[in-house]
């Protein structure tokens, strides 16, 4: 069948044929004139309470509506859609709303009917903040856009829906500023994930490899969050985000590296706490990459770079160790992977358990054993630690780290130099969605400055960041007092 008919039997029979799991239930009921009404349902996805109080009461208390328009026109339910084939009838009970078919009148009506259980709105775990809002992200997409839209009370605010995946029928939100953000890059973003065909989209992160513009490279396509207030102060500078539905993780484009360094609560300090802030959150990201490769090339290649007396207490504590100084870190760095994984996926009791384990039996029996120098382990561990100040940023830094550490043991510090060097130019030279991941130090955009790894005052920053190419380029019309 096509279309459907005006026999309410045919056309549930249709869409049955469709939909022919036990949990796809049919609720029949008549009117007031004895004309048979059904409505189609997925049973856990939709309200049976207001499946009857909404739907078939208003209709069970009068005669049969003579067309689909006219029993919009009478039940109490905000949300309806008239609907002509059974695979938009299919697509409607799928996504949790109810689709009524009445007999003697032509087509189907889905009436907006949807409830999931779905958690409360909290605080998001990986984006603790001491100051500012505790909101964060859920699953569903339109509680996400509500949240949004709450701290957005702009007309200007434009949200358009799209449905990506041939099974699972995903809905994904881009949202904009009109007049902000680049109209170019927003329809730029909607054509790739239209472009998307792929069986089920479970996560916002399958999206964005499909965003990326470099899909090789090691750094993210694009900026995560899970926090309303942060995506929203994103959009205020001209970034197009992407919801979607089933994640708590929001997705930003485009997408700059000095946005890993800046914390919500950097806005909700002064300006020289969170300036220090993002100084210690750099300084802590450099010395998780640079420093086990500096170690393990001071001890092969250039011994002199290290002063003679942490030389000498370096020498006593390798003295007898077995393995040569690159292979000893890198054994360190792996098993150090080895217990963050496991940790992350064990049970929470289990994993306090095991971190003792590891800190116990790894650290200082092995010390004690002559496996391993304890320079060597207060290297792992810091390096490990620093690389935490900047949570986005951790899987490439560990596995960066590792590579840094291989190169530092086989060419010195002159391997260190070359491979920063290649990184560099590789970040340099890729360009997503008209934005250098660099900006605005490569290339160099002065404005922008003042809220990048250092932080100006809210006076001086008076307009949105040029490197977005926004249209409305003014962002505070009238100066704080100094």
């Amino acid at each position: 069948m096509k279309n459907f008919t005006s026999s309410c039997k045919e056309n549930t029979a249709a869409l049955k044929a469709l939909l022919t799991s036990e949990d796809i239930l049919v609720y029949t009921f008549y009117t007031k004139d004895g004309k048979e009404c059904a409505a189609v349902y997925a049973d856990g996805m939709t309200d049976k309470a207001l499946l009857g109080e909404a739907l078939a009461r208003p209709l069970a208390a009068g005669d049969a509506p003579p067309s689909a328009e006219e029993a919009a026109k009478r039940i109490l339910c905000p949300e309806s859609k008239l609907l002509q084939s059974p695979c938009e009838a299919a697509r409607e009970v799928l996504a949790g709303n109810a689709v009524l078919f009445v007999d003697g009148a032509e087509g189907a009506l889905a009436a907006g009917l949807k409830k999931i259980s779905l958690r409360a709105v909290a605080e998001p775990p990986g984006s603790i903040a001491v100051k500012g809002p505790r909101e964060g992200f859920i699953e569903d997409l339109k509680t996400n856009m509500a949240l949004v839209r709450n701290r957005l009370k702009t007309p200007r605010l434009i949200f358009k829906t799209l449905t990506v995946g041939r099974q699972s029928g995903t809905a994904v939100a881009v949202g904009y500023l009109d007049g902000i953000a680049d109209g170019k890059i927003a329809a730029k973003i909607e054509e790739r994930i239209r472009a998307i065909d792929i069986d089920g989209v479970p996560d916002s992160s399958y999206v964005a490899k499909f965003l990326a513009e470099r899909p090789l490279s090691l750094f993210k396509p694009a900026g995560t969050t899970e926090k309303p207030d942060v995506l929203a102060a994103k959009m205020l500078e001209g970034r197009v985000a992407i919801l979607v539905d089933g994640s708590p993780i929001a997705l930003t484009l485009p997408y700059l590296i000095t946005e890993d360094f800046q914390g919500a609560q950097d806005y909700f300090a002064s300006f020289y706490r969170a300036t220090a802030s993002r100084l210690i959150r750099f300084f802590a990201v450099c010395l998780s990459l640079f420093l086990p490769a500096f170690y393990v090339a001071a001890q092969l290649f250039k011994l002199q770079l290290l002063p003679l007396g942490f030389l000498l207490t370096i020498a006593g504590s390798v003295r007898g160790i077995p393995l040569p100084p690159g292979a000893e870190l890198f054994f360190l760095l792996v098993v150090l992977e080895i217990l963050i994984e496991a940790s992350i996926r064990m049970p929470k009791y289990v994993a306090l358990a095991l971190s003792v384990t590891g800190a116990l039996v790894l650290g200082d029996t092995a010390v004690k054993a002559g496996l391993v120098s304890s320079s060597a382990i207060i290297i792992m561990a810091l390096s490990g630690i620093a690389a935490y100040t900047v949570p986005e940023l951790v899987g490439t830094v560990s596995l960066l780290r590792l590579v840094y550490v291989v190169v530092a043991g086989s060419l010195g510090p002159f391997g260190v130099l070359l491979l920063t060097a290649l990184i560099l130019i590789d970040l340099v030279t890729s360009d997503a969605y008209g934005c250098p991941p660099l900006a605005p130090f490569s290339p160099l955009v002065k404005k922008d400055l003042k809220d990048s790894v250092l932080k100006a005052p809210l006076a001086n920053m008076r307009e949105r960041p040029a490197v977005f190419g926004t249209k409305n380029k003014t962002r505070l019309k009238k100066n704080l007092p100094r």
